[in-house]
Parts: structure tokens; C-alpha cells; sequence
């Protein structure tokens, strides 16, 4: 995540803010198509004008008053909503407080999710562009039974159609699941860049000539996808499996170890420019081998290795950090040789998607509905 500038004063402006301390708390916006932050200044009607943007207007997002989104769209622009929420079918009933809460919590990764598809310049189908497999989302409540039982929404990929359980915004229920399920980590922002993995293992791989490459490093993902996961359930991950995947789960089934793998990379990229945007470097006492410094764009690596490089040792840096504070490890997990190679597959499948794609990033024309 980069670190942005206010207009005005020149002070750090982080991605969600939304007010400018050094100019009077005036307002700043996202502008997705330059990926700027802006301080703004008002144009009348709700309408907002970017000093280094004279003779435009903007306005904000057409959800933000439910999912706090400091987006800009342009005045003139008939969607008035930004991009992120254009892709969104059901979401949570924001006429509660509980359901408005949890709106804000998933459309602020939602956004950090879009962040990253823009500055990987991947292309992104909605429905109108491919109503069979387009991308679009439904953030779901949970139900209740004849007897009064709770029924969890269910998190998933299904042909371009992410669902996500609204219940998983709630720290108590999250982590609840979390330690239940035995996991290291699981946020909602990883619930987006996992569920994301798989509908671009659709979009870039399953009908290309890529598909054999991505067999022989993740496997068939033909494999009987309910008898992978029974399997998992009733045995557990194999006894070996921490030298060939990134987690337990990615070893249930290839689709979820490209879709694990997927979500890794957009930790590792997005952590480390945010490193690189604060100027950090690793150079522990007399250990060299775990110097590092992010002289590079991590959204344009050459390669998984060069990623790798620079993650491990600042991930331990951030780790010890942790626990320093009483908290665990930001990045409970280790990159095992056959993990990078898979890592370096989806780096070069990203870096030719950008290449090949000359819109990547379609709008969906109709605001999202309360359900």
C-alpha cells in the first residue's frame, strides 16, 4: 500500500483516510484512475474540486454514506458509484447498526482488494461484460431455522460469484471460527484475496494454454472437489504437507492451493510496498543473510524469488515486532521452494494478464441493493 501526500500541507495521507489533519481536516479522495490521494475542496451540491485538477468536479461514492468509501467518481459519470461497489449485488441490511457496522469493515477490504487488481492492471469482468462468469459479490446474513438455530452464511467462488459470510466482519466470530477450524490467520481481507484467486484461476487459466503448466505445479483440478474435502476432514492435511504448501487448507485440493497461493502474493506484494513506502530496511547485527531492503515495485517484480528475497526477511522483522507487543505472528507461515515456484507462476500470469489486456477494469451500471 503506498503513502500518499496531502496537496495542501505535504503531510502523510494514508489509502483510508478520509480528512487531511494538515489542511484544516479538510476532505481527501481516492482517485482510482491515477491511484492518488487528494485533498479536496468543495464545489457546491455535494460536488468536490482537486486542486491540482482545475475545471473538473467529483463526487464521492454513491455507497459512502453506508460503506465510508472515499473514492471519487467523476461528476459527469451516469454509475455514481466507484469502482469496488459497482461489483456488489446483496449487501448486509445497513438499517441496523450491527448490519452498517459490518458493511463498513467488508467495503473497507473490498476497497484494499480493488487496490490491488489496479495496481497489478488486471482485468476484471463484471456482469455485464460476461453474464455467465462475470465477477460480482453477496455479502450474506446469516439465517435462522424452524427450531431458532443459527445458520452460518457461507463463505465461496462459484463462476465468477464470490459470497462472503457478513458475519466474518465481527471479530468474535471470526475468530471463533478461526481457532475452531485451527487456522494461523484469517481476516476478511484474506477472505477477498483467496475468493478472488478463484475466479481468476477461471478467468486466466482454466481455458488457456497455461492449464498444463498449472497441473504440474498445483495439480488437477478436476480432482472430485467434495471427496478432497471429506478426505481433509476425516485424515487432515498430509504428514509432509508443510514442504509443498503454503497452509493446510491449500492441500486439500489444487483449486485451493491456487487459490491459497493467489492470496499469499497479494500479502506479500502489498506488505512489502507498504514497507517500501516507509523507507524500511532489515540489517540485523551480523546477520547479512537477512538484509533486505525493497529498492524495487513489488506490483512489477521480475519474479517470486525477488519477492521472496526481500519478504522473509522482513516478515521475520514484523514477527518479532508482534510479539513484542504481546500479539502473534503477523505471517505464521514458511515459503518452501516448491510454494515460490507456484507464487512464481501467478506473478508471470499476472505480469502477462496486464500485458494483454487493454481495459482492466469493467463497470457494473446499477447500485448495489439493501437485502
Amino acid at each position: 500500500m503506498r503513502l500518499y501526500q496531502c496537496d495542501v500541507s505535504g503531510l502523510p495521507l494514508y489509502f483510508d483516510n478520509h480528512f487531511s489533519v494538515g489542511a484544516d481536516n479538510a476532505p481527501v479522495g481516492f482517485l482510482a484512475e491515477t491511484m492518488t490521494m487528494h485533498t479536496l475542496m468543495p464545489a457546491g451540491d455535494d460536488l468536490w474540486s482537486i486542486i491540482s485538477r482545475p475545471g473538473e468536479t467529483w463526487r464521492f461514492c454513491g455507497n459512502a454514506q453506508i460503506d465510508g468509501s472515499n473514492w471519487l467518481v467523476r461528476s459527469d459519470d451516469p454509475n455514481p458509484l466507484a469502482i469496488p461497489a459497482r461489483y456488489n449485488r446483496l449487501i448486509p441490511n445497513t438499517d441496523t447498526p450491527q448490519g452498517l457496522e459490518r458493511f463498513r469493515k467488508i467495503g473497507a477490504a473490498q476497497r484494499q482488494l480493488f487496490y490491488s487488481i489496479l495496481r497489478f492492471g488486471l482485468p476484471c469482468p463484471g456482469r455485464d461484460a460476461d453474464p455467465q462468469a462475470g465477477l460480482v459479490f453477496d455479502f450474506l446474513e446469516d439465517a435462522i431455522d424452524e427450531l431458532g438455530n443459527l445458520i452460518p452464511a457461507m463463505t465461496g467462488h462459484e463462476d465468477g460469484l464470490i459470497s462472503l459470510r457478513a458475519a466474518e466482519s465481527d471479530d468474535v466470530v471470526r475468530e471463533t471460527v478461526r481457532v475452531s477450524m485451527g487456522e494461523p490467520y484469517r481476516t476478511l481481507l484474506g477472505h477477498f484475496r483467496h475468493e478472488i484467486g478463484h475466479f481468476y484461476f477461471q478467468q486466466l487459466v482454466a481455458d488457456s494454454d497455461l492449464i498444463d503448466e498449472a497441473r504440474s505445479l498445483f495439480g488437477d483440478e478436476r480432482e472430485d472437489y467434495d471427496a478432497a474435502l471429506q478426505r481433509n476432514y476425516s485424515e487432515g492435511p498430509p504428514p509432509n504437507w508443510q514442504e509443498n504448501f503454503i497452509s493446510t487448507y491449500a492441500s486439500c485440493h489444487p483449486s485451493e492451493d491456487f487459490a491459497e497461493c493467489w492470496a499469499h502474493l497479494f500479502h506479500i506484494v502489498d506488505t512489502l510496498e507498504s514497507s517500501r513506502a516507509f523507507g524500511l530496511s532489515i540489517e540485523p547485527m551480523r546477520h547479512h543473510e537477512l538484509d533486505a531492503e525493497v529498492n524495487f515495485d513489488p506490483y512489477r517484480a521480475k519474479s517470486a524469488q525477488q519477492l521472496v528475497n526481500a519478504w522473509v526477511p522482513i516478515s521475520l522483522a514484523l514477527n518479532t515486532f508482534q510479539r513484542s507487543m504481546g500479539q502473534g505472528d503477523i505471517y505464521p507461515f514458511v515459503l518452501p521452494p516448491p510454494v515460490v515456484d507456484k507464487l512464481d507462476f501467478i506473478n508471470r500470469l499476472i505480469g502477462h494478464a496486464r500485458s494483454n489486456y487493454r481495459e482492466p477494469l469493467r463497470a457494473r451500471p446499477k447500485f448495489s441493493e439493501n437485502k
